[in-house]
């Protein structure tokens, strides 16, 4: 889930000088002789990470091989679409598709893609010599199937994480302003109450002094997947609820009575304290996917929020996009009580690890051409400018590369954390049933968000509706 964003000319310029090929060109020429003039398409959606394969490493890969690479950049929405209709229909359109982490599972239940790991095994003269799957992170996990392989390369990995406004968090008047107001010190909040506590300071603080800012963002589209998701990955792991709420392990329960925590207390009480932040937030947080909540941050209209990793860069870092280049600092969700020690124990945890890859469909009718393509977006070398222009990180490597350690100033220490920290945070739980399983539930969702139905009741009802719904797709007994 992401933003749509346009890669600085600057940064473009800047990474092609430095170098069209990273690597060995004799093996990749002689590699791509036999598929010179192919013309591999790819969908994805328009981001940050997807752009610059688009603008850069696509045409890197084409003057060097002579493989022609079509980067369709489109709407989260569209992107889906247009991948699982080709695939459903096996019109093979795509060599290439985006596979978010989530869908993995649904995309692989259906044997939709190729097995990237075997492929290579089964013809070594495509291998690259500086391709190797123990290069990258441990997110690459993810894209793995039962049999340990690779489904798909990692292009992208981030963290959602805690952003708050430095200027004003460090500003002598404000904290004076927050102390008196309080009783405490004004530092990034480590609780739900302080959280909330800061959103209002802040709220309060900018109708006071006749200012365009709010005290917290918030993804809260009332008829927009990105307010279900924020609420499921982001907000109800923080209080303790994890894969939103079903127990697997236990006949996929996701009511009370039955065993699961969708409907339960701490579960009404974590929609609650999301939803009673919005009278603190901009007011077109009623309508914030992922993509507006970046720029109202970026905008300087939040004091705080939670926000996608793939979107620090530019609001850190670029001022042709961002009105806080230099006033951002970075740090974990506030958590309830005993949340860190269960996950760092094992169990759990505190938000989303999001990302994705890119795969091949088993339908691709350029295989070899395309398995080229893919190795060469996940080689090391071509990391560390990759990193620099849309944060994120798939290699290993990448995090001691001077120019990641540069921009890692920049953004208040985001590497590091996403390095040091990210065991924390996961993707999305292992659910063939994903897609189906949201789209049944998320209008009830809306209309806890629209006050048609409250949270209680609503929250009632979803888990009764996952239960009913599970039991019909064939998971619960």
């Amino acid at each position: 889930m992401k933003t749509v964003f346009k890669l600085a000319s600057s940064a473009i310029a800047l990474t092609v000088a430095a170098g069209m090929a990273y690597a060995d060109d004799a093996f990749w020429k002689e590699a791509a002789a036999p598929y010179e003039g192919v013309t591999l398409r790819g969908v994805t959606e328009s981001s940050p990470p997807s752009l610059y394969i688009r603008e850069v490493l696509a045409p890197q890969f084409e003057e060097l091989t002579g493989i022609r690479v079509d980067i369709e950049t489109t709407s989260w929405d569209q992107m889906f679409d247009k991948a699982i209709k080709d695939m459903e229909a096996g019109t093979g359109i795509y060599d290439m598709v985006y596979i978010e982490q989530d869908i993995i599972y649904s995309y692989l239940a259906r044997d939709f893609l190729t097995d990237t790991t075997q492929l290579l095994a089964d013809n070594p003269a495509l291998k690259a010599p500086t391709y190797d799957e123990a290069n990258f992170t441990t997110f690459a996990n993810y894209f793995k199937g039962d049999n340990g392989h690779l489904y798909g390369i990692p292009m992208e990995a981030f963290i959602k994480i805690y952003l708050y406004r430095t200027d004003l968090f460090g500003d002598a008047d404000i904290q004076a302003a927050f102390k008196e107001a309080t009783g405490r010190d004004l530092a990034p909040a480590t609780t739900h109450e302080e959280y909330t506590e800061i959103a209002k300071f802040f709220y309060e603080y900018g109708q006071a002094n006749n200012m365009q800012l709010w005290g917290a963002t918030v993804q809260g589209h009332t008829g927009h997947p990105a307010s279900w998701y924020e609420y499921y990955e982001t907000v109800a792991p923080t209080f303790g609820i994890y894969n939103w709420g079903i127990d697997a392990s236990n006949n996929y329960a996701a009511t009370v009575a039955n065993g699961g925590e969708m409907n339960s207390d701490t579960a009404k009480e974590a929609l609650q304290w999301w939803l009673d932040l919005r009278q603190y937030a901009p007011p077109e947080s009623n309508q914030s996917t992922w993509t507006e909540v970046g720029t109202t941050f970026g905008a300087g209209r939040a004091a705080q929020g939670l926000v996608y990793g793939e979107n620090a860069g530019w609001i850190a870092s670029d001022p042709e996009k961002s009105l806080v280049v230099g006033k951002v600092g970075v740090a974990l969700p506030p958590l309830s009580d005993g949340v860190l020690a269960e996950v760092e124990g094992g169990n759990g945890y505190i938000g989303y690890y999001d990302g994705g890859a890119f795969g091949m469909p088993s339908t691709s009718k350029n295989k070899e051409a395309a398995a080229l393509f893919l190795q060469y977006i996940g080689q090391n070398e071509v990391q560390p400018d990759w990193a620099v222009a849309a944060p994120r990180v798939t290699n290993t490597a990448t995090y001691d590369d001077p120019k990641v350690q540069e921009m890692n100033t920049e953004l208040g220490g985001y590497y590091d954390m996403l390095r040091d920290k990210g065991y924390l945070f996961a993707g999305a739980p292992a659910y063939p049933f994903h897609a189906q399983l949201r789209e049944a539930i998320a209008p009830t969702f809306y209309s806890i968000l629209t006050g048609d139905i409250s949270v209680s009741d609503g929250l009632d009802q979803m888990a009764e509706t996952t239960e009913a719904t599970l039991t019909e797709l064939g998971y619960r007994k």
